[in-house]
């Protein structure tokens, strides 16, 4: 028998089937996966997505193969697979195997650690949770006073600058007189980052433990800061909570008179739309909303917008992995804005954020400033 044969596993088919409800199995190997993938703009050798769902689809693993890491989940493959595949959900699939065998991506296991003891991926003590908030004396959410949850997030909370995308939302929860309040430091992780990495059994433990928090707090209807978490509650959890992402919350808003803009700002604006708010979500309006209802604005648009987006490369565990200079999908993204003439690079995801401002600040751009929608927004008020 040759020494390299491979041999399917019939076990490890079933539990591919079972954690991925079957995606793979529609898939007929066309390669439009491949041919989409935003990894080909980049490096030599593009991301070859359509082995991977072979692989899924035989039960078979490629072991100690790093690129299965360098999946964003973005979707864009998604946008074009003519079999409507999940794909993002085979790679998060295929990546739980890698953790059954204790074989997942170095670093990663840092990651799940830190959720697991400081219920945040980003190594900061529980206690810290509402630091950012400390002179804002934000109430406790109570089902009988309060409309909706502000549900921060972890992100929001921990990261410096995305802190100043949370100030902003509640600036303008405010402005619009909504009666909100947060869980404090009990807010749980949504978990998003785990599902990310494929920890899909941890992932539904979090989730199970987040409802019945907010099952307990009497949580009916909850806004996020960012589109990850407004995924992971919409799509992947079990419970009757509606999250909303703040940007459609506060476009019902616009609609409903209830919020308004009387700041002009005389700017040339483009605006970038994170993958799992367009792409997973279908979400391209409400942000465009906000920003053509401010006085002086002026949008101009990027090439590859709407669902088809330009991944900014922070999705699918990526925030946490290093990926090499030159092959920063958000280098291209922000060369893409310069060509509209924009003075501001708008966007609605705080992993966004991160990536297009180190794009701008590596390569040394004055004239372009990157901002949450919310923080424009907040300046109009």
């Amino acid at each position: 028998m040759p020494q390299n044969r491979t041999i399917v596993d019939d076990n490890t088919w079933e539990e591919l089937i079972e954690l991925t409800h079957g995606a793979a199995a529609v898939c007929f190997q066309c390669g439009v996966c491949t041919a989409s993938c935003p990894w080909g703009l980049v490096k030599e050798e593009t991301l070859s997505v359509r082995s991977y769902m072979r692989s899924a689809q035989l039960g078979l693993q490629k072991n100690g193969n790093d690129n299965l890491w360098l999946c964003t989940t973005c979707a864009q493959c998604e946008a074009y697979c003519p079999r409507d595949v999940n794909i993002a959900d085979v790679f998060r699939g295929l990546r739980y195997l890698t953790w059954k065998q204790n074989q997942p991506h170095e670093g990663l296991p840092t990651l799940l650690w830190s959720v697991y003891w400081n219920n945040n991926p980003w190594e900061q003590p529980p206690s810290q949770r509402t630091q950012w908030a400390k002179n804002l004396n934000l109430p406790i959410f109570d089902s009988q006073q309060h409309d909706i949850l502000y549900y921060v997030g972890c992100t929001a909370s921990y990261d410096t600058r995305a802190q100043k995308v949370a100030h902003a939302v509640v600036a303008l929860l405010n402005a619009a007189g909504v009666s909100f309040g947060t869980l404090g430091e009990d807010e749980p992780c949504s978990g998003e980052e785990v599902l990310s990495v494929g920890h899909k059994h941890y992932f539904r433990e979090m989730a199970e433990d987040a409802t019945k928090a907010f099952q307990e707090a009497g949580v009916t209807q909850l806004v996020t800061t960012d589109p990850h978490s407004y995924d992971a509650f919409k799509n992947h959890y079990q419970g009757a909570i509606k999250p909303k992402h703040y940007t459609q919350y506060f476009a019902e808003l616009l609609e409903e008179g209830k919020l308004k803009f009387s700041q002009s700002l005389d700017r040339p604006i483009t605006f970038h739309d994170p993958c799992y708010l367009s792409r997973h979500n279908g979400e391209i309006e409400a942000p465009r909303k906000l920003l053509n209802a401010i006085p002086g604005v002026d949008l101009v648009e990027m090439p590859n917008i709407a669902e088809d987006t330009l991944c900014c490369g922070g999705g699918g565990g990526r925030m946490w992995l290093e990926t090499e200079a030159g092959e920063r999908f958000s280098d291209l993204r922000v060369e893409e804005a310069l060509t509209t003439g924009a003075q501001i690079l708008a966007t609605s995801c705080p992993y966004c954020i991160a990536c297009l401002e180190d794009s701008v600040k590596a390569r040394v751009i004055k004239d372009l400033v990157v901002m949450d929608v919310a923080e424009i927004a907040a300046l109009a008020i």
